[in-house]
């Protein structure tokens, strides 16, 4: 499949056995891109600890074996990575080697190697072709696909960033088979979030495929991915640098989620087990406000639970309203402090909102364990 955006139109390829063929592919897309394959082709390819010996060398491999100079940078796993100190070694490396802007930077991981190296392509030399190659569940779906790059800054989560595209995506839906549990599950509130938001039939099957789903059924698997990463380009390609408000319907739970990443330190809790958490709170707070029914909450709490991810805060961290409150007046969708939810009117449909009364917003937050 495509994402349609004219001249940075690219493609999202995905199949199992693909990191292996990463040089025949790359020389295909740079055929299609540019009408002639690239000249003294070079690579930066940028990993983390946990992926570098598991899946970037495949990658490196294709690539040298292919006439490419390669060079491989593995960041510290974990979403401390997301910083612009980190980043600044990436950028020592590329200096270092004299890159320029021939130099294709493969992101091979996970979201924040994804978000870190797209950062990195977004803003050296004004800009080089990059390469997303995710390697969970969490960023095949979500980060890997339309263009958010950036990092973190210490008091708000993605602040630091820029919209810009990848020369493509390359999704190995064998690499799953390698992913630690929790981090899998992590990835499957994405999953989920996609239904609540644009695909009622979508959520549906979903909640008839959770032994599949639980199982990693690799059938079962691809084509969720391919649904999920379809939904996200069909809103990329209508609102892509997120000016119109519909891309803002893919943060649903995620003004909540933003708020207890941050408060629980960077890494404590995984990114897709915030939002399960925070898109709770969010249907919670539709439901208060008379937008929908408890069924519809209830099918999406019913849904999480069976695929194992948290409902609430766990026990022993302590997060307190009047910190959370401050911390999502430094959400992107604020304006001028003023909070904004992604909300459901019904599963399949959700818009953005202001003027939530603030007794709302901490009557939900207390029963997901703050305090």
């Amino acid at each position: 499949m495509c994402v349609s955006l004219g001249p940075r139109t690219y493609e999202i390829l995905i199949g199992p056995g693909l990191l292996p063929k990463t040089a025949d592919i790359i020389w295909r897309w740079h055929v299609q891109h540019a009408g002639k394959p690239p000249a003294q082709p070079g690579a930066l390819i940028v990993t983390d600890t946990n992926v570098a010996k598991l899946h970037a060398d495949a990658v490196r491999q294709s690539l040298e074996a292919a006439g490419w100079s390669v060079d491989v940078i593995a960041l510290p796993a974990g979403e401390k990575s997301k910083s612009l100190d980190v980043v600044n070694t990436v950028y020592d490396r590329l200096i270092e080697r004299q890159a320029d802007r021939r130099t294709v930077i493969f992101a091979v991981g996970g979201g924040v190697v994804g978000d870190a190296a797209g950062f990195v392509a977004a803003t050296y030399s004004r800009g080089v072709p990059f390469v997303q190659v995710p390697t969970t569940l969490l960023a095949d779906v979500d980060s890997s696909v339309g263009g958010k790059v950036g990092v973190n800054h210490a008091l708000a989560k993605n602040m630091i960033g820029a919209f810009y595209q990848p020369f493509g995506v390359l999704i190995d839906t064998s690499v799953l088979a390698t992913l630690p549990d929790r981090e899998y599950k992590s990835g499957l509130a994405e999953v989920v979030k996609y239904g609540v938001i644009l695909d009622a039939e979508f959520f549906a099957q979903l909640e008839a495929q959770t032994d599949q789903l639980n199982r990693r059924d690799a059938d079962t698997l691809a084509a969720v991915i391919a649904r999920s990463c379809r939904l996200k380009a069909d809103i990329v390609e209508k609102d892509e640098y997120e000016r119109t408000g519909l891309r803002a319907a893919l943060n649903y739970g995620h003004t909540f989620a933003h708020g207890f990443e941050a408060l629980c330190g960077y890494g404590v809790l995984l990114h897709g087990e915030a939002v399960s958490i925070g898109m709770v709170c969010a249907s919670r707070l539709a439901e208060r406000r008379g937008l929908i029914d408890a069924s519809v909450t209830k099918r999406q709490v019913d849904l999480l639970s069976a695929l194992g991810l948290p409902l609430r805060l766990p026990d022993g961290l302590r997060i307190t309203a009047s910190d959370m409150v401050a911390r999502m007046r430094l959400d992107k969708k604020a304006i001028a402090g003023q909070l904004r939810f992604v909300l459901p009117t019904r599963m399949g449909h959700v818009e953005t909102m202001a003027n939530i009364p603030e007794n709302d917003v901490l009557a939900v937050m207390e029963t997901v364990g703050v305090v």
